[in-house]
């Protein structure tokens, strides 16, 4: 059946004349055949796809441009976290600075025959940094900061995210930029799994060829909360592989004291002690957590204290929804992070987060 759409698909694009939606449906054949070990027959159609004529599309074919219809698969944000903003274990902020040192100093490691590093994946419990890493990656190397669309990349006719993943590539082959695939597991999910449509599996081996086939001067920058569900083929492309666990109530306490300094005056309670009753999960927790008891006091424009703020703020944060419990349990990783926080010890993970967590 599924052949039967494909089928469809190039006949459609035939008649309208649209070429890159014809070549990404070849091309999901192609990579269908080499998954099921049919080279011989993904050979052929990649030497039949190479000698189709270059004739202009039809009257009703669309005239937009592919670097055009590749800019709209992404959003370009404007870089502004440096690495030494954020609060890294050392082995995140250790990558961070060599992969930035490759890529400035790239000549010198061509000379030898090497490429700059240029393709990383993420992969950790949401709020812990992972796109404040990848954005703070961007800044310094001074490059643009494409974040992928996925609401204008997966399309509902067969072929069509294809035809999509290919003009987003093609754009961003044009430029030195940092592209971002935040919950990549959305696209490149474990093509073993019974659940999934045949579609998603050519999807995620066209995605898979197009990252491959990338120049080193666009550094692919993936991240996932859930690690578990990505192709087993998918770790392989990326040569720099970085986990952002969860933090530690020592990790948060840290955090916490460096919100401190921005504060105009400081509150009664540690940021050990604070850092112990929050009991938050993940970084992006603790930020809201403080910009709340900062809200709370400068609408009360004087006549609140920051202690007050503090301990109102407290008293709403216990009573608050945990995500946890709207799955009838805490996780395993979340079970073992408080049990330790609050027995003073640590879990064998270490925390990774910044100040903006992603």
């Amino acid at each position: 059946m599924a052949k039967s759409d494909l089928l469809i698909s190039l006949v459609r694009a035939g008649v309208t004349g649209d070429r890159p939606m014809m070549r990404s449906a070849v091309e999901a054949i192609v990579a269908d055949e080499r998954a099921k070990s049919h080279h011989a027959l993904a050979d052929r159609l990649e030497r039949a796809l190479q000698t189709i004529a270059v004739t202009p599309p039809s009257l009703v074919a669309s005239q937009r441009s592919p670097q055009a219809a590749g800019r709209d698969t992404i959003l370009e944000v404007t870089p502004r976290i440096s690495l030494d903003e954020l609060v890294l274990p050392l082995p995140a902020r250790a990558e961070g600075m060599q992969l930035i040192e490759e890529h400035v100093r790239a000549d010198v490691l061509r000379a030898s025959g090497y490429e700059p590093r240029h393709r990383v994946l993420l992969s950790g419990p949401p709020g812990n940094g992972k796109t404040s890493f990848a954005e703070a990656i961007a800044e310094g190397l001074s490059l643009p900061f494409f974040v992928v669309r996925y609401d204008a990349l997966v399309g509902s006719y067969l072929g069509e995210t294809n035809a999509r993943l290919r003009a987003l590539f093609d754009y961003a082959r044009t430029q030195p930029c940092v592209l971002f695939f935040d919950e990549f597991d959305a696209i490149g999910k474990e093509r073993g799994d019974d659940h999934e449509t045949g579609e998603i599996k050519r999807v995620v081996s066209f995605l898979l060829m197009q990252i491959d086939k990338l120049p080193s001067y666009v550094v692919t920058i993936a991240a996932t909360n859930h690690a578990e569900l990505l192709d087993r083929a998918v770790w392989r492309r990326f040569q720099i592989k970085i986990a952002f666990p969860a933090p530690q109530v020592a990790e948060i306490a840290h955090f916490i004291e460096r919100i401190y300094m921005g504060w105009p005056e400081r509150p009664s309670l540690s940021a050990f002690e604070l850092a112990q009753k929050i009991d938050a999960t993940s970084y992006a927790e603790v930020l809201d957590f403080c910009q709340n008891v900062r809200r709370r006091q400068i609408l009360g424009l004087g006549e609140i204290s920051i202690d007050s703020a503090v301990k109102t703020e407290l008293e709403f944060w216990s009573s608050r929804v945990k995500p946890e419990n709207l799955h009838g349990g805490r996780s395993n990783e979340a079970s073992a992070a408080t049990d330790a926080r609050q027995s003073g010890g640590k879990t064998k993970r270490q925390a990774a987060t910044d100040p903006q967590a992603g």
